[in-house]
């Protein structure tokens, strides 16, 4: 089954529109009207969705360590540095997990591109 993936309001529109023109299942925590959630609860709410929620924030690795450690389950993250992780690369790389991967590999974890 496909990976549905949650993007952080960190993410340039760029790689959404890239990887929707791939087919892959996206929604934006700005069309969620959800852009202005602190990071805790931008993860909660990929969470509410049974989405993965891919971000380019260090921040929400904090949180995912966090949940990592406490037992607090949430269907995973998928990080991309800012500086040293192309937008073509996230497309590709994302586009892979979203098509080919399995949600039980990537609950509670924590996934870093480039694959």
């Amino acid at each position: 089954m496909a990976i549905a993936i949650y993007m952080d309001h960190h993410v340039p529109r760029a790689i959404t529109m890239g990887l929707r023109l791939r087919g892959v299942d996206v929604l934006t925590a700005y069309e969620d009207g959800s852009s202005e959630l602190d990071d805790p609860a931008l993860l909660d709410r990929a969470n509410e969705l049974k989405r993965v929620l891919f971000t380019r924030d260090d921040d929400l690795l904090i949180e995912a360590t966090k949940r990592q450690r406490a037992g607090i389950p949430f269907h995973g993250v998928i990080y991309a540095h800012q500086l040293r992780v192309s937008i073509g690369s996230c497309i590709e790389d994302l586009e892979l997990i979203a098509q080919v991967g399995e949600a039980e590999d990537l609950m509670n974890g924590v996934k870093f591109l480039p694959l």
